[in-house]
């Protein structure tokens, strides 16, 4: 049931725009069904480098919206796209099937057009940029969003801190591995997760000059010598600080490696099928051992959602 009204209850300072017509004209009066002002929002002038921006308080789930043109009058908005954000600086396009989904919009001044979105959106901004409106008018928008509250479980790692989950038996050893997270960093380097084993096992997942890397070697003792890690690079500016997901599903040696829409398939070199890490994963760096507050390699400074190891939420863990 996430369709309660986030729009109507926010204060006028909330909603904001690229521009107004009149003082009448302005992003306060543009709330849904609304008959403030002159009825509701207008920019100074209709083009297509219009926005109006909803600031809805906190990061929220957004499954729906719906739009009206301005009240009683020729301006109405016929299509439009949507962006969102969870800083009000760095913007997304919402799409559908990979491509920039165009939403229709209004036929008249007062008809209310609702649009239920096919995948639903985490942000707390949100802008509804105008493509096209009535021919005989201008821009003229009112608009309601509706969703609910989110909840997720989310560490923030401050670039000196870490997570460790700690095992009931001294050695782990599995054949198959799922680690699915999501993150959000302004910070291009830093270890997301590491494990290692005194055999030589270890994975690795880390950013390095925004760019996510995995690394991982199966039993090899030789490890420093032979050169047979492996590593596999995915994606780019993942520094943007907007979330991105991930999750790695290792079965044997065979490995898939997700970083949002795009997946690599490989397999790993090492001498066994299974991973054998000891005592603890950490989360947020590598720990030194014996030397708290001492880390091997850059650590993580951004946030972590949702994170899953084996089926174990490792963050709803530490909470407790």
């Amino acid at each position: 049931n996430c369709d309660d009204a986030l729009v109507s209850s926010l204060p006028p300072t909330a909603i904001t725009s690229s521009s107004e017509l009149f003082s009448t004209h302005s992003s306060s009066f543009a709330k849904l069904n609304r008959r403030d002002g002159a009825g509701g929002w207008s920019p100074l002038e209709s083009n297509e480098q219009q926005w109006l921006q909803v600031d809805l308080g906190d990061r929220v789930e957004i499954a729906a919206v719906a739009t009206q043109g301005r009240y009683g009058s020729s301006d109405w908005v016929t299509s439009y796209t949507l962006m969102f954000s969870d800083t009000g600086r760095n913007w997304k396009q919402y799409r559908q099937d990979d491509t920039i989904w165009v939403f229709t919009g209004n036929s008249n001044a007062d008809s209310v057009v609702h649009h239920k979105l096919l995948h639903s959106m985490k942000a707390r901004f949100l802008r509804f940029i105008p493509l096209k409106w009535n021919v005989g008018g201008r821009i003229g928008l009112r608009v309601e969003v509706f969703g609910c509250s989110y909840k997720s479980d989310i560490a923030d790692f401050d670039g000196r801190s870490s997570l460790l989950y700690r095992f009931n038996q001294k050695l782990m050893s599995t054949f198959k591995d799922v680690v699915s997270l999501k993150f959000k960093s302004m910070q291009g380097d830093g270890v997301l997760f590491h494990g290692e084993g005194q055999r030589g096992d270890y994975i690795t997942l880390e950013l390095q000059k925004g760019k996510l890397s995995l690394h991982i070697n199966l039993g090899d003792s030789n490890l420093h010598f032979s050169n047979s890690h492996t590593s596999v690079t995915l994606g780019s500016l993942l520094d943007d600080q907007h979330w991105h997901s991930v999750l790695i599903e290792r079965f044997n040696k065979q490995v898939n490696f997700t970083v949002d829409k795009h997946t690599q398939h490989f397999r790993t070199k090492g001498d066994s099928d299974h991973l054998d890490i000891d005592y603890e994963l950490s989360f947020g760096g590598i720990p030194v051992p014996g030397k708290p507050g001492t880390f091997q390699r850059k650590n993580f400074h951004g946030c972590i959602e949702n994170l899953y190891y084996n089926g174990v939420n490792i963050i709803d863990l530490a909470k407790r």
